[in-house]
């Protein structure tokens, strides 16, 4: 038996988040039912004992204080005993902070409630006291239920003035949202679920849904409850209302009464859409929610790719700096604003530090060698030539009618502008065979012109190979095919199969290693510090799955555990989870502080990858304070454990500093590190914080997969976009089809942010009675 003496309502989940220094003043009882006569408070696992007289509320001050003085007034908490006992012991005496809302609890509950507590033994079981179990479809008591709907209004108040030392401490900017993120968490500490049960019967708000304005959905529960009782109050009563307000909030309350209509419904969500305008800029058109493109080397590659991103309706772009190098970076930036201006589309620009994700290394270039394929039926006959487009270099990719199976760039202009449909474009492959392109089909294009030709047989070309044509009258042009990428190097794993994962890059091959299996390289030091045999790892943002059989200073063994029949391809770049292992990353790595200088004259958001703790905030605002950067957008990147346990800790953190704030679900690693099933209830929480604390959301990771590799969605993803329009943006990662995806996210949100299509069923006509 254990007694643990704490202020009213403070739960075990308070007293393990006590030491970040939050207080959430709540108890975690499933029907709020507390009994007057005995001045015990019941709860299904434990019991609070009151040595002080019942007050009613309203109380004024002298009151209060003749409490306070006369009478010690303790409380304690009692576990259930070996025998399903429970047990009272001796507890401190409480301070006027911790006793007001006992003593408004304690005398808030009618006669009927009183005549029970007289009988009730003092050694309830949790079965007798669990509402769950005994259903009885009762009218509501309106009287009752406005005093429990009271009694959560103080104990919201309440913690907050825990917490205000907390608060005071976020810039002036977020005070206000601070405040309700701290009520939201102590309405989420209570049980209440028969609270919403009952103001559901009467047609009153959805508990559940009140999180942007908690204080003022709650008061105005308790307006429309007073109104229902027809109770007026005279202004005496009124009087001794805001006495008592006085006396259990001091001084912050006259703070809160001046600037009360912060606190209103209307003005809480103006500041919902101020934050969201501040970080990710202004929507148009209608659009509920901001759409945000990835984008890499390929825009370079593509002339015209930024501007049909902007076109379809991209409103953001992101730069993951795990990848490229500066000098690409700007590239890309310049013509984002470019074409920005150019079509007078405004946008931001979003660059991700890559901190200390573990990935798979670069492998060796393969040949720079590209395949030809015609599709042929199961007989080995071509049943369809493969479909090449040609252009110049620079041109920029086919146009979003066509869907080419090779794109081949040539460095002759002369050669293309002389090309005709019908022509044949002859040339020897890598391995001497003599093979064809025959001109379909002549397209304009962004800087001049392109070509669909058709190959009827397969074929390899690399950079260098000759393409000429002979015309009637004997004259022969010749141009070479340029710009061939290199064939992107793998290792394919089994289920069974044995992998060496090594420090040195040198030693990653696909062929077999002495242990029997192929190796890749990582050379981040934190992976061979942090696991241990037994522990499982993942790769590939889950799509592999392995447990390590055996570890060194410089290598690490791991068996396959899941991955495709046929085989998974592990490539280079490619995330590794090791979400059992303990393992400690720094906020900052040394090459996120030189790409933050970057960020800081190039981009207008900043995104955080990879937090796990308040200190990892704290040195990130040390860098922005240093540099004075008071206006970079801060994302914070919630894709780990630690990071979605620590959420709330660390949007206050995060509120200490004027810059504009958002959170990001990066749904590929969260769902790794947390596990797949938790995925669906975790989004939805992260959804819920965010919108308590009035921090704009970036839904992420395979929105659209399919469409955007693909250019199919499935049906999966269409409802998954729908599910994303509660976020303030939706974020799409790099593919083929990226510009169609784009086109498809903006049609779905349009649609959703308009009037919704109305059914086309008709009504239902029941037939005059024929006579």
């Amino acid at each position: 038996m254990m007694l643990h003496v704490l202020p009213l309502g403070l739960t075990k989940s308070q007293m393990s988040c006590q030491h970040h220094g939050l207080v959430i003043q709540g108890a975690n009882f499933s029907d709020f039912s507390f009994l007057k006569t005995n001045r015990v408070f019941f709860g299904p696992t434990c019991k609070l004992y009151f040595a002080s007289p019942v007050l009613s509320y309203p109380c004024s001050q002298q009151q209060l204080k003749q409490v306070r003085n006369q009478t010690k007034c303790h409380i304690v908490l009692a576990n259930h005993n070996g025998n399903g006992e429970h047990e009272k012991g001796r507890s401190r005496p409480i301070s006027d902070d911790e006793v007001f809302t006992s003593i408004f609890l304690a005398s808030i509950n009618n006669d009927s409630q009183e005549k029970s507590a007289v009988n009730s033994s003092a050694s309830i079981s949790h079965s007798q006291l669990n509402p769950k179990e005994h259903v009885v479809d009762l009218p509501v008591n309106r009287k009752n239920l406005l005093d429990r709907l009271k009694a959560v209004h103080l104990h919201i108040s309440a913690s907050e003035q825990w917490n205000l030392s907390r608060i005071e401490l976020c810039h002036r900017n977020y005070l206000v949202s601070a405040r309700n993120l701290i009520h939201y968490l102590a309405l989420k500490c209570l049980d209440t679920e028969q609270l919403q049960e009952e103001l559901s019967a009467i047609g009153l708000q959805n508990l559940e849904t009140i999180n942007p304005h908690v204080l003022a959905s709650i008061y105005s529960g308790i307006q429309l409850l007073n109104n229902l009782e027809s109770r007026l109050l005279d202004s005496e009563a009124e009087a001794n209302s805001v006495n008592i307000n006085h006396v259990f909030f001091g001084d912050s309350f006259k703070v809160s009464k001046h600037k009360n209509e912060d606190f209103s419904r209307t003005s809480l969500r103006r500041r919902a859409v101020s934050y969201k305008e501040s970080l990710l800029g202004p929507l148009q058109d209608g659009k509920p929610s901001h759409i945000m493109a990835t984008v890499g080397n390929e825009a370079i590659e593509c002339e015209t790719l930024l501007g049909d991103l902007l076109s379809n309706g991209t409103t953001i772009f992101r730069i993951n700096c795990a990848h490229g190098v500066p000098s690409v970076w700007s590239e890309i930036i310049r013509r984002i604003k470019r074409s920005s201006k150019m079509l007078e589309k405004p946008c931001r620009i979003l660059m991700d530090l890559a901190g200390p994700k573990l990935r798979t290394d670069r492998m060796k270039e393969g040949p720079s060698v590209m395949k030809i394929s015609p599709k042929k039926d199961a007989t080995g006959r071509v049943i369809l030539p493969a479909q090449v487009w040609l252009s110049y270099i620079g041109s920029g990719s086919p146009p979003t009618h066509l869907s080419p199976d090779v794109v081949l760039f040539v460095d002759n202009k002369h050669l293309l502008s002389s090309l005709e449909v019908g022509d044949v474009l002859k040339f020897c492959d890598t391995r001497g065979r003599k093979r064809s392109l025959k001109i379909s089909k002549k397209c304009p294009v962004f800087a001049g012109v392109g070509f669909m030709a058709e190959c009827s047989r397969t074929s390899y070309v690399e950079s260098g190979t000759k393409l000429r044509i002979k015309k009637k009258h004997g004259c022969s042009s010749v141009g070479q095919i340029v710009n061939v990428p290199a064939v992107e190097e793998f290792v394919r794993l089994k289920i069974g199969d044995l992998l060496i994962i090594s420090r040195d890059p040198c030693l990653a091959s696909k062929e077999g290693s002495p242990v029997g299996g192929p190796r890749v390289s990582c050379s981040s030091s934190y992976l061979y510090d942090s696991v241990k045999p037994g522990e499982p790892i993942a790769f590939d943002d889950g799509k592999i799955w392995g447990v390590i059989q055996g570890t060194s200073s410089s290598e690490i063994v791991v068996s396959i555990t899941h991955a495709s029949p046929k085989g998974s391809k592990l490539g280079p770049e490619k995330s590794i989870n090791i979400p059992q292992s303990e393992i400690r990353f720094e906020g900052l790595t040394s090459k996120d502080l030189l790409d933050l200088e970057f960020i800081a004259e190039h981009a207008d958001m900043v995104g955080f990858s990879f937090i796990r703790d308040v200190s990892d905030v704290i040195v990130l605002q040390q860098e922005l304070e240093k540099r004075k950067l008071q206006k970079l957008g801060v994302v914070l990147k919630i894709e780990t454990q630690g990071g979605f346990d620590k959420l709330p800790f660390l949007l206050l953190q995060a509120m200490h500093l004027p810059n504009p704030l958002g959170v990001m679900i990066a749904r590929g690693d969260l769902a790794v590190e947390c596990g797949w099933e938790n995925l669906a209830d975790i989004q939805e929480e992260i959804l819920s914080i965010c919108g308590a604390a009035h921090v704009p959301v970036i839904w992420a990771t395979q929105v659209l997969e399919s469409l955007v590799k693909s250019g199919l969605p499935t049906r999966a993803e269409i409802t998954d976009v729908a599910n994303g329009q509660r976020a303030s943006c939706i974020m799409l990662n790099k593919g083929k089809y990226i510009t169609g995806a784009v086109s498809t996210l903006d049609s779905i949100l349009r649609s959703s942010g308009s009037q919704k299509i109305k059914s086309k069923l008709k009504p239902l006509l029941v037939p005059s009675q024929q006579h």
